[in-house]
Order: structure tokens, then C-alpha cells, then sequence
């Protein structure tokens, strides 16, 4: 089976040395294996998102010396893909529309904890069809959720493969009933993600170790969509010398300010992967 693997940025910002490190990890993966390197733009987030990042970043990508195969998918433009897995999801009863806040979340004293804070405690799942058709005809702001209990039981149990950390048993409640899709667009983060993925025929997929707990509700999607499942390769996160993160936020760590220092293309990659001169991947971190 060929390689495929993928970098996805959300053009919130410009490229830093860390997603630099994750976009140069999968390009090396697949160009290694004989395989594709796709690049894809995850800009689902319309009001946060902006075309000049997006122009900025693929610019980065190009002086740093990856080169990608096909066109650019933005994901903005295929709306409709998430829309029609939308509704096959409904039809199976595992989407209800949500109409709590974040602050009502907050202030639940029934609101479980997990990787990201608390979780939705399930409060509009348990509406009548009648009161939830009440709200919707009122305008009542919502987003939908999946139901992951009811989800869990269609999947039945599952696993996946990490390429460094081994295979994981399947936590489909491990991110709560999830939002599936937002107020404003008909996808949320999780759902866009997993089409694209196997729309694009991705067979590796790499991305930050951060990602990881979402993989279990990823892979939960691919059950109930009938997917594959790919290969999973979470990379270690680039940090400054604090031991803090780098991101977007960072402006001394964006490839532009390291271009504009003076640095060429080779020392930047070396920079990002840890001082390795050949740019090889450290799968082993």
C-alpha cells in the first residue's frame, strides 16, 4: 500500500518552528516511502481564519524546500462533504442539538473532567423531541453534539496503532458527546478532519502528541462511517528553553523571523529537528 501522509495548519497565524517540525516530519515519511505528501488547509474556523496566513504559510513551506503533490484542499471549500456524513451520522440517532453555553458547562456541577477540562455533562440529550423542536423553531443558538454513548455501542470496540507508542484500545467516551458540528458551519474540528483524511486517502497520519487523546473519538468516527483506519505517528512538541510550548504566539519562532535573521532554509530545518543535519524524522521521541 503506498504512503500517504499529510500537513494540515490552521491558518490562524504564521508558521512556527514547531508545526515546521511536523509538516517537515510527514514530507520526509512519505517522500521516503515513495509515497505523497499532501498539504491541506483547515480553515473551518471562519471567523478566526485568514487567506493571508494561508498564502504566508504555503509560502514558508515552499523556501523551506517541501514540495507537496495535487492541489491544496482548502476546507472551507468542501463544506458539503462534512454536510452529507452529517446526516448519515443523524439518521442513526447519534446527533442532538446542544443549546448550553460554555459558561452553563462550566458552572455544572455535573460536568465530568477529561484531557481538555470539563466535558459536556449531557444535558440536552435528555430533552424531548417536542422541547428540542420548541427551541430550534425559536432560534435558540445550538450546536450538535454526538451522543458517544449511543455511538459507542454502534462502533463496538476498536483499536489503533501508533507508530512509536504501540497500539491503543478505543476510548470512545474519553471527549464526552462531542461537538460535531457548529452553529456556523456544518463540521466541527473532529468531523472535517476525518472526512478529509479518508477522502484524501491518508494512510499515515502525522500530527503533535497533543492530538493524541482526540485520535480515540477519530477512530470512532471511522467506525461508524465505515472508514479505514490509518496509521498514527504523534510526534513530540518543540519547546523554547523554558520548557513552554512554542506556538502561533511566538513571534521570535515563526519561519519569517527566523528568514528575516538571515537563517537559509537548511539551518531552519536543522533547527526544528533537533540539530539533525539530514532532517531525518526522530520517530523514536
Amino acid at each position: 500500500m503506498s504512503v500517504v501522509t499529510r500537513f494540515a495548519p490552521s491558518p490562524t497565524g504564521e508558521l512556527h518552528l514547531g508545526s515546521a517540525y511536523s509538516a517537515l516530519v510527514a514530507w520526509r515519511r512519505g517522500r521516503e516511502a515513495g509515497g505523497k505528501f499532501l498539504v491541506r488547509i483547515e480553515d473551518t474556523d471562519i471567523r478566526r481564519c485568514r487567506r493571508e496566513y494561508e498564502t504566508a504559510i504555503l509560502a514558508d513551506l515552499r523556501w523551506l524546500g517541501l514540495d507537496w503533490d495535487g492541489e491544496v484542499r482548502r476546507q472551507s471549500d468542501h463544506f458539503g462533504d462534512y454536510g452529507r456524513e452529517l446526516d448519515r451520522l443523524d439518521a442513526r440517532g447519534l446527533v442532538y442539538p446542544c443549546f448550553c453555553s460554555r459558561a452553563d458547562i462550566a458552572a455544572s456541577a455535573n460536568a465530568p473532567h477529561g484531557p481538555d477540562g470539563p466535558l459536556y455533562p449531557g444535558t440536552c440529550r435528555h430533552l424531548g423531541p417536542a422541547e428540542r423542536q420548541r427551541r430550534l423553531a425559536a432560534g435558540h443558538e445550538h450546536c450538535l453534539r454526538l451522543d458517544s454513548a449511543r455511538a459507542a455501542g454502534q462502533a463496538g470496540p476498536y483499536e489503533f496503532v501508533d507508530a512509536t507508542r504501540g497500539r491503543f484500545e478505543g476510548q470512545p467516551l474519553l471527549m464526552g458527546d462531542f461537538v460535531i458540528a457548529r452553529k456556523d458551519t456544518p463540521t466541527s474540528y473532529h468531523l472535517a478532519v476525518t472526512v478529509d483524511d479518508h477522502l484524501q486517502g491518508v494512510t499515515v497520519v502525522t500530527r503533535g502528541e497533543d492530538i493524541l487523546p482526540s485520535t480515540h473519538v477519530h477512530v470512532l468516527l471511522q467506525r461508524l462511517l465505515g472508514y479505514e483506519t490509518p496509521l498514527y505517528a504523534h510526534h513530540r512538541l518543540l519547546t523554547d528553553a523554558s520548557g513552554r510550548r512554542l506556538a502561533k504566539r511566538d513571534r521570535d519562532a515563526t519561519i519569517r523571523s527566523l528568514r528575516e535573521k538571515g537563517l537559509t532554509p537548511e539551518e531552519v530545518r536543522r533547527r526544528a529537528l533537533g540539530g539533525d543535519a539530514l532532517g531525518a524524522p526522530r520517530w523514536n521521541q
